[in-house]
């Protein structure tokens, strides 16, 4: 299957791919897509538009676009180069992104946060002749002499960048005192982790990640599952930095121009994190059924209800209520896929007052009632 047949690739498909791109490249899609676009750059940058919203993705920045909504890409520069995934999502990763929307079905998480700020180096580390075992790294600018080989899982980062007064050697990671693998670097793996899982036919062991990343189309059931495990773990990572309340809430409308461009997973006008503010967003994630009102949250974490309220909705875009029936709506949608407890007990295990109620705040959200979701899944 080409790069072009997958132009717009069908629903069903789980497809990876890798570009580096010149200053020509574009897409357009007056239709949208059938399936979701997950895309992250590592280098130059791309001008993204959707649902009323335009961005710019540098290094590091996470676009993650909804299905069947008319959008277009191209390099914003001299060149942009970056992986992408066609996926559908499940149901858990749409409430992990809904803070991060710039206007419906148009997300983005911004890289500043992912990894200490990379600077050019004209200086060439030298490796010794060497085979680097399975999971080292080599200096981005580092370069290999003659009988030196690479073992499968041996990291490559971005040439010519490498971080301040930093030099690995092989072996060094893992050892005492070895800086940890920035956010970045553990995306980036999960990508070739993905590209790879994509490849498989499902029988023996996966393939170890390649030096060529072409777009691929997982076949096999187990194929998909793996990448779709390693997009999760993406999504994971990329709005690691803040409880999922943080950032833009889909209600703010209209955010489209170089302002956009400058979020970074943080409500406009540059309110950050409170710390009360995310420990009552843990207590409503772990127990999304629980009776949680203003009150018994504003007293876990000893504040007023009047004044917690106002600082919840000043630091995430929402009142307390409203996150606790995302929250709940979320939980809900998991049962719904995981489980075979019928309509009213997922109602009751989600803290809603009756199966009705439930049912049409459900299709409200998620655009088919309970029964209807869980039929399409299993279909």
């Amino acid at each position: 299957m080409s790069a072009d047949d997958m132009s717009v690739p069908a629903a069903e498909l789980v497809i990876v791919g890798h570009y580096d791109r010149g200053s020509g490249y574009a897409t357009r899609r007056a239709s949208g897509s059938p399936s979701w676009l997950l895309m992250w750059t590592q280098e130059g940058a791309g001008l993204v538009e959707q649902g009323g919203a335009t961005l710019t993705a540098g290094p590091g920045d996470l676009v993650v676009l909804a299905s069947r909504a008319a959008h277009h890409y191209r390099t914003a520069g001299e060149r942009w180069r970056f992986w992408w995934v066609h996926f559908q999502p499940r149901p858990s990763w749409v409430t992990w992104l809904r803070p991060y929307a710039l206007s419906p079905g148009c997300h983005l998480t911004r890289g500043s946060h992912l990894a200490p700020p990379l600077q050019p180096t004209a200086a060439t580390t030298l490796v010794p002749s060497a085979t680097l075992a399975p999971g080292s790294a080599l200096a981005p600018d580092a370069t290999l002499p003659p009988g030196s080989a690479l073992a499968p899982g041996t990291s490559l980062p971005s040439a010519g960048l490498r971080a301040p007064g930093r030099q690995l050697s092989p072996g060094s990671l893992g050892q005492p005192g070895a800086e940890p693998p920035s956010l970045s670097a553990r995306i980036e793996e999960a990508f070739l982790r993905a590209h790879a899982y994509a490849r498989w036919s499902g029988r023996g062991v996966p393939p170890e990640p390649g030096e060529t990343h072409r777009p691929v189309a997982a076949m096999a059931e187990r194929a998909r599952e793996l990448v779709l495990g390693a997009v999760e773990e993406i999504l994971l990572l990329a709005t690691s930095e803040a409880p999922d309340a943080f950032g833009p809430h889909p209600d703010d409308r209209g955010a489209s121009g170089p302002g956009v461009g400058g979020l970074s997973g943080a409500r406009p006008g540059g309110v950050g994190v409170d710390r009360r503010v995310a420990r009552a967003l843990e207590l409503i994630a772990a127990e999304p059924g629980a009776p949680h009102t203003v009150a018994s949250l504003a007293a876990a974490v000893a504040l007023s209800p009047s004044r917690f309220a106002h600082v919840f909705a000043e630091r995430t875009g929402r009142t307390p209520m409203r996150a606790v029936r995302a929250a709940r709506l979320a939980h809900a949608a998991q049962l719904l896929e995981a489980t075979d407890l019928d309509i009213g007990q997922v109602a009751a295990a989600c803290g809603f007052v009756s199966p009705f109620h439930f049912s049409r705040t459900f299709a409200h959200e998620y655009g088919l009632p309970p029964r209807a979701y869980r039929r399409r899944l299993g279909s």
